[in-house]
């Protein structure tokens, strides 16, 4: 699915997903414009896989504009607190990383919306590290049977059960029963 690359149209996309402008979103949007210039559309289903180190407002804007989302199994969550994105490209098998190292983003002189304005007309490739990465993809997102918790009853993605004495537990319960073995 091709979209309109206009920076304005992107970022209007970005707010109606996220719910306010704000320069984290500016942000989210800057790196999807990049990676939708460079060979990339948007991910219909899983063609393209997005792993973020970040939990901000940026990884709204990807959603939105790349079409990548926990529920497709193409965005990946690592809590590293780094504005860094890698874009795996399903078809052409390529990966690309986006790491921020300009920060002037955040100078207090200029209002939130003089800041959204300069990072979406920034050149990408003068406040990001741009690299091609290797790039080991997951898998396709899988259906698993889901199986009743022993203790709490609520049903679990099977690959999320823990055993334990013939028993199987969810995580939050499995963990309880070993907390209470020490």
């Amino acid at each position: 699915m091709k979209i309109n690359l206009d920076a304005k149209d992107l970022m209007k996309r970005a707010v109606e997903f996220h719910g306010h402008a704000c320069p984290g979103v500016a942000l989210g949007v800057l790196v999807s414009k990049y990676i939708l210039e460079h060979g990339n559309d948007f991910s219909v289903d899983e063609e393209i896989v997005a792993v973020v180190e970040n939990d901000n407002c940026s990884v709204d804007a990807i959603q939105a504009l790349i079409g990548a989302t926990f529920g497709k199994g193409n965005l990946i969550f690592l809590d590293y607190g780094k504005n860094n994105y890698t874009f795996y490209n399903r078809t052409n098998k390529k990966a690309i990383k986006l790491s921020l190292e300009l920060r002037d983003f955040a100078d207090k002189k200029l209002t939130k919306e003089e800041r959204i304005v300069k990072l979406l007309s920034s050149n990408p490739k003068k406040i990001f590290k741009i690299e091609n990465v290797e790039f080991n993809p997951p898998q396709k997102a899988q259906i698993h049977q889901s199986i009743r918790c022993e203790t709490c009853g609520e049903f679990t993605m099977s690959t999320k059960i823990k055993e334990f004495k013939n028993k199987r537990y969810c995580i939050p319960c499995s963990e309880k029963v070993m907390k209470n073995l020490f």
